[in-house]
């Protein structure tokens, strides 16, 4: 058929069978849960198996049909122009398995935890920080994602200084594992009055959110504290503790939650948050310890290096990356354009797996 290795697609069409029958055979709800996502990911790749050989099939079909003497020539070239079609799907099926093939990131479906804390660059980083949170706000929005805040710290002329928020939707981290780095900003500041181009940055962290399944948290190493909620005075979030912050005493990590009024609600977000970072940190220390690092990976813990900039004045956004420069950086920054230099990244990391497959 061709250079795919069949061995490792019968044993998927096997392993889908097999996760098939215990998910009906009834289990334990850790286990359910594990299974049903690797149901989830291995269906679209069984039906892509299929596919491709059938069009295998049908290809052999009409080579056998070409062979045959008694074949006359008007029905040969009728053959011949069918069997170009069918070649023409079945690279096209054979390219989608080998993406399909590559080992995933484990955590490529679940949600994200988005952190975009302000940089260098005073009130103006806090500003561009404002900027950013509102573009991926967008783009969730156009992906059919949700975006629920769960913290956040105002600049003193807008934006913010550190803001927090969970995104839900499928597939949500295997797109904005990409943005994790340092974000710059050139632009002329609404303070300027001498029109000087001033240069901020704004760093983004995006961690996958896990589930109890996921990480191990013992009890006795949490230290929780309850407080009044900070707001603007007089408001009801002032009048109760329902404020939450956590620290993990083993790794000193500490998560505050405050946006919701119920003391338990903001409990168990502070928890997700605490479950994202530990889970991210455990991440860091095993790709430190293989010395694994591929070029412009993310989710490694190297928060420093520069990733992208927005040239305000020359109305472009470059990502440093993979040397793309757009011009259009308003639709970027409405959420549309953000989706063109996602996908590029997407792409990029595809092409770099492909060719590590290849090599080994």
């Amino acid at each position: 058929m061709s250079a795919l290795p069949q061995q490792k697609l019968d044993a998927l069409l096997d392993r889908h069978g097999l996760v098939e029958r215990e998910l009906a055979s009834g289990l334990a709800a850790d286990a359910y849960v594990k299974l049903s996502r690797e149901f989830a990911e291995l269906s679209p790749v069984v039906e892509a198996i299929k596919a491709y050989r059938a069009v295998g099939r049908e290809i052999g079909d009409l080579d056998a049909l070409m062979a045959d003497g008694s074949t006359d020539a008007e029905m040969r070239r009728m053959a011949q122009s069918e069997k170009q079609v069918l070649q023409s799907r079945q690279d096209k099926l054979e390219h989608q398995l080998k993406l399909a093939l590559i080992p995933k990131d484990a955590m490529d479906d679940h949600d994200a935890i988005l952190e975009i804390r302000a940089g260098t660059g005073g009130d103006e980083a806090a500003l561009f920080a404002g900027d950013l949170f509102r573009m991926y706000e967008r783009y969730a929005a156009l992906q059919g994602w949700k975006t629920e805040v769960l913290s956040f710290s105002e600049g003193t002329k807008g934006g913010f200084k550190e803001i927090v928020a969970e995104v839900h939707g499928r597939g949500v981290f295997a797109k904005l594992k990409f943005e994790s780095g340092v974000h710059r900003v050139q632009r002329v500041p609404d303070t300027e009055a001498s029109g000087r181009i001033h240069t901020s940055a704004a760093t983004v962290a995006v961690l996958p959110e896990v589930e109890d399944v996921d990480v191990e948290i013992n009890d006795k190493d949490l230290k929780i504290d309850t407080m009044r909620a900070q707001g603007a005075g007089g408001q009801h979030v002032n009048k109760t503790e329902s404020a939450i912050r956590i620290t993990h005493l083993p790794s000193g990590i500490v998560v505050f939650v405050q946006e919701e009024r119920s003391q338990h609600k903001n409990k168990s977000k502070a928890m997700t948050m605490l479950r994202a970072r530990l889970y991210d940190q455990e991440r860091s220390r095993l790709d430190s310890q293989r010395a694994a690092e591929r070029r412009g990976q993310i989710g490694s813990g190297d928060r420093s290096e520069r990733i992208r900039t927005y040239n305000f004045p020359q109305g472009r956004v470059t990502d440093h990356r993979i040397n793309l420069t757009l011009h259009k950086l308003p639709q970027v920054m409405e959420g549309s354009g953000l989706g063109e230099v996602i996908d590029a990244l997407v792409t990029e990391h595809q092409a770099e797996l492909l060719a590590a497959e290849s090599a080994a």
